[in-house]
């Protein structure tokens, strides 16, 4: 989806979807809001609030797929946290009982 604002219907810009080209009226939500970012497997994010129980990594330790790298408690259930693919650990942002929000940077591989 692409939006072309220099068009010649003036100030309703043309929309392209596939192969079509559709004139719209964009809203200024739709203008101002955040773009989207393709997810990067180097930083380990939050997918729902919680808090965190138990963190088992530390800066500059080498870990194996698979492994646990912290204890996340959310909705009453402790999920752990998996190491996606092998490698080294950047930076880790979070420590023991503390209450993260949706989103959060937890832990950065290297």
């Amino acid at each position: 989806m692409d939006v072309n604002d220099d068009n010649i219907y003036g100030e309703y810009p043309t929309l392209l979807i596939g192969s079509g080209k559709y004139l719209t009226n964009i809203t200024s939500k739709f203008q101002n809001r955040k773009k989207w970012e393709p997810h990067d497997p180097k930083k380990i994010l939050t997918v729902i609030p919680g808090t965190v129980i138990d963190v088992l990594v530390k800066s500059g330790q080498m870990v194996k797929k698979g492994e646990t790298l912290l204890i996340l408690e959310a909705m009453k259930m402790q999920n752990q946290i998996l190491m996606p693919f092998d490698g080294k650990i950047k930076k880790v942002y979070i420590k023991p009982d503390e209450k993260v929000p949706k989103n959060y940077l937890m832990i950065e591989i290297a």
